[in-house]
């Protein structure tokens, strides 16, 4: 399926997810995306497992491109799904049913054997092989899946010494014009390296009106739900689904996983998204912990407040998050948390006014940053109860939310 073009959205938890997925089919099999559908999410994550690799960043002098490849190409893997789709009937005969194959990129994340890659490339598969830079070719399990962020944790059985584990780098410390380069398998071609840089950052509920909403793919069946993305110019083509986007420090940043290509081709035009390292961690700590990720569902849209709106209209905080929209049934609807009730445009940028302002979760101050209640909401279970410090007019007031699990 070619993509249908771009997606607007604002509000928290309502970002990106998946355009073209950059899988390559090897047979009738094409694993491919489309444009998604926009859903109010906040995201739950968990820690970071101890298998995962971590490296410093602080101080660290960036590396060549050639050393990065170097560095990091052996941990790079080649994934092969094979499943066996049933044929086509009509009333006269049926015909026979298909071995398909789809292949994408993956990276080793630890000595255990653990291989994360995009739940795209490996879904509905009935058995996976990886192929190593030693041309090992070995069977792979599922150790389990993310639908809802394109993302699945794979394990093999070979020796310790023969796996080159791959670091994970700090996604939010990512800024616009960081150079970055993607390792992976395009078109069946073994290892490839390409450079770009950040072309733009998506965080969930960041309040961008320009934010194009992604989802994993259609033929994964695709939640609809948002993922923290990078966007770069780095070229991302069908096969690098799964691989590593990597910082100047040989570090993992994301996880390449779609391409937008206007409707014009299916190929790159320099529009690439890769899910963030982040939320990559935390994902696949769950995933290697109990087989399954569970995210944990606030259900509001907001807004960061800028000087100037504050100013603009009286408002009783200098900064804090508009609450826009609450969705109903959730926990926050439930608490009585309010949303928004005007739009307004203020220099080219619209905002909904009229609804509570959140300026505090469990006594942490989150300022006008989005990304602070992401990070603290995406750190609980479904079932927790938190407290939100929030304005209503102009008094100030503490609510108790039972968070809910992600639909």
């Amino acid at each position: 399926m070619k993509p249908t073009g771009r997606h607007i959205a604002t509000g928290l938890g309502v970002l990106l997810a998946g355009v073209l997925g950059a899988g390559i089919s090897l047979g009738a099999l094409a694993v491919l995306g489309d444009l998604g559908k926009t859903t109010t999410v906040v995201t739950a994550r968990s820690e970071t497992p101890s298998t995962v690799a971590l490296s410093p960043t602080s101080g660290a002098k960036g590396l060549t491109i050639p050393e990065i490849y170097n560095r990091t190409s052996p941990g790079v893997v080649q994934v092969t799904s094979t499943s066996i789709v049933k044929g086509q009937s009509n009333p006269f005969f049926q015909l026979p049913a298909q071995k398909q194959e789809a292949l994408g990129s993956g990276f080793v994340i630890d000595k255990q054997g653990h291989i994360v890659t995009n739940y795209h490339v490996i879904q509905g598969a009935s058995s996976i092989k990886v192929l190593f830079s030693n041309d090992v070719n070995t069977k792979a399990t599922v150790v389990g899946t993310d639908k809802s962020t394109d993302l699945a944790v794979l394990k093999v059985s070979v020796s310790p010494s023969a796996l080159n584990p791959l670091a994970f780098g700090n996604s939010s410390a990512l800024e616009v014009g960081d150079s970055v380069v993607a390792i992976g398998n395009p078109f069946g071609l073994d290892r490839s390296i390409t450079s770009g840089i950040v072309s733009a950052i998506y965080n969930l509920g960041d309040g961008s009106t320009s934010s194009p909403l992604i989802s994993p793919g259609s033929t994964s069946g695709s939640s609809g739900f948002p993922i923290a993305a990078i966007q770069t110019d780095a070229a991302i083509n069908h096969g690098n689904s799964g691989g590593p986007l990597l910082n100047d420090l040989g570090q993992v940043v994301g996880v390449n996983s779609q391409i937008e290509t206007g409707g014009t081709s299916e190929g790159n035009v320099g529009i690439g998204f890769a899910i963030q390292s982040n939320t990559v961690k935390q994902v696949v700590a769950q995933i290697i912990r109990t087989g399954k990720a569970a995210h944990a569902f606030l259900g509001v849209q907001v807004q960061p407040i800028s000087s100037e709106v504050a100013s603009l209209f009286r408002l009783p905080v200098k900064e804090g998050l508009l609450v826009t929209r609450v969705t109903a049934g959730t926990g926050a609807a439930k608490a009585g948390i309010k949303g928004g009730t005007t739009s307004v445009t203020v220099a080219g940028q619209s905002y909904r006014l009229g609804g509570d302002i959140i300026v505090g979760a469990h006594g942490m101050n989150v300022g006008s940053s989005v990304g602070k209640l992401e990070d603290f909401i995406a750190e609980q279970k479904p079932g927790s109860k938190i407290s939100l410090e929030i304005y209503r007019g102009s008094k100030k007031m503490t609510v108790s939310v039972t968070l809910g699990n992600r639909p």
